[in-house]
């Protein structure tokens, strides 16, 4: 959420506490973190004490032009051009790899969690570079920001790629440390990691791409090798593969009306009220999320007639202009306030930014409202089920939905706490269902299912405390509600 410093005022008393804040943490920061997070962290702190009320003054809020979010569709209908391995080879593939599984009861980082075929979704994003190199004899390259939670597991793993045609860079988030919500003071002792510090510190929100990114030298590195666009997305959106439409007209722009920005946005459902959209604002084109919205707006927010579409943070953006606005320090992210509080009880806040949040400081900035193909987030093990059910085929690290399935909309699934830890999910089915013809599943309670079970329909499978139900192997089950006890037993 975006709040205001409980208790501090504009004027000496900001001042005197930014003073005092800035001399405790250089002591704590300078001696093993680099000057550069240092700085970082300095004008996030010190924008933070400044901020005053909400960052958006809802009636200044307007739809977009219609013509700064363009339908896939017409981006598309131009077809390709015979030199689109040019332009492959101008790109970067960014995956944000920031992210712990811990949401998922896996330890180590996300991006190495199995979800098809026993391949984690490193091994599927390489997959689908490779094919695009091979393909197209291009040398797109694969830039995975890690954060100090994921770097050193993230590395290990980076060797079994060796010997794939994909060339791999990292570099880190910034680390930066956590305040206290009441004295807002770091709660770091020292500069370790461990024993009371293990919670100390945190990586700022993946808005840190642009800084971090410059400050580790690969961006001027990459634009030396001639490259120009990055391609920015989640490492857990299976959906987030290169699409050479989108490419192709990034490239195909007047030289003096190049876009320097693209959000991939689609149509919000239920599901995704919560996220960021895209509005006009001061005559630039905004994202606008959740927590910058005022609590008698928030309904507003949410419905889908008034906004309706949503950032699925697949982003097109020049490294050239990302440069430009680093030199210039002219890239004013909004601050999200993140309140945390700890194993102890100590209540914490981290200050964060977000990666799409830059759209407005980047010239001929646009949207494209995409499939919702392109948006196949793997945030629990409902979302899991779906990914590794017969729902999707894979091919060269991609997903595409069965041609056998009558509907191209994935099935609402929602499993309960049984199911929540992946090694828990696992050990509940003998082998995935076969959800072709599944509109709708609940699963609630202890269950566990049988080999080659079928589920089409709306499902409802409801074990109540105490109880378990096994679903038998070869089970059809079609709109169908089970429910009290029901055990197989070996004999």
């Amino acid at each position: 959420m975006l709040i205001q410093p409980a208790g501090i005022s504009a004027g000496s008393t900001n001042k005197n506490i930014y003073i005092t804040h800035c001399q405790v943490l250089t002591s704590v920061f300078v001696l093993q973190i680099s000057r550069k997070d240092f700085d970082g962290f300095k004008k996030l702190f010190h924008r933070f004490l400044q901020v005053k009320g909400p960052s958006v003054d809802w009636a200044k809020i307007s739809r977009p032009p219609e013509d700064s979010i363009q339908p896939y569709e017409k981006i598309r209908a131009k077809g390709l051009p015979a030199s689109i391995s040019a332009s492959l080879n101008k790109l970067v593939v960014v995956k944000l790899n920031g992210g712990l599984g811990t949401s998922m009861g896996c330890k180590g980082p996300k991006s190495l969690i199995s979800v098809r075929n026993e391949n984690t979704f490193l091994d599927l994003t390489v997959q689908q570079i490779e094919h695009l190199n091979k393909t197209y004899d291009t040398n797109v390259a694969l830039v995975l920001m890690n954060s100090f939670n994921t770097d050193e597991d993230t590395k290990k793993i980076l060797q079994k790629y060796t010997h794939h045609r994909v060339k791999i860079h990292t570099f880190n988030q910034s680390r930066y440390p956590r305040i206290n919500k009441e004295s807002l003071l770091p709660i770091a002792n020292d500069l370790g990691m461990s024993g009371e510090n293990s919670e100390a510190w945190y990586p700022p929100g993946h808005g840190d791409i642009y800084a971090s990114f410059a400050n580790s030298g690969l961006l001027d590195q990459l634009i030396a090798e001639g490259k120009e666009y990055i391609f920015v997305s989640n490492i857990d959106n299976l959906g987030a593969t290169v699409d050479l439409s989108i490419l192709n007209h990034l490239m195909s722009q007047p030289a003096d009306r190049r876009c320097e920005f693209i959000m991939e946005v689609t149509d919000k459902t239920r599901a995704d009220v919560k996220g960021g959209t895209l509005i006009q604002y001061e005559n630039h084109l905004r994202l606008l999320e959740i927590a910058q919205v005022p609590k008698a707006h928030v309904d507003e927010f949410k419905s889908v007639t008034k906004f309706k579409i949503f950032n699925t943070n697949n982003l097109w953006i020049s490294l050239p202009a990302i440069k430009r606005l680093q030199e210039k320090n002219s890239m004013d992210l909004e601050i999200i306030v993140n309140p945390k509080t700890l194993d102890g009880g100590l209540n914490v806040i981290q200050l964060e930014t977000a990666v799409g949040a830059a759209i407005k400081s980047f010239d001929n900035a646009m949207g494209i409202n995409v499939p919702r193909s392109r948006f196949l987030p793997v945030k629990t093990s409902s979302d899991l089920l779906l990914v590794m059910s017969n729902l999707y085929t894979l091919d060269a690290g991609s997903l595409t939905m069965s041609k056998k399935r009558e509907f191209p909309t994935t099935p609402h699934v929602k499993l309960g706490s049984s199911f929540t830890k992946v090694q828990d999910f696992l050990t509940r089915f003998e082998n995935i269902p076969d959800m072709l013809e599944l509109d709708h599943l609940t699963v609630s309670g202890d269950v566990t299912f049988g080999k080659n079970v079928t589920l089409k329909g709306t499902v409802i499978i409801i074990a109540n405390h105490g109880d378990r139900i096994d679903i038998p192997a070869g089970a059809v089950l079609e709109n169908k509600i089970v429910s009290g006890n029901l055990r197989i037993l070996d004999h």
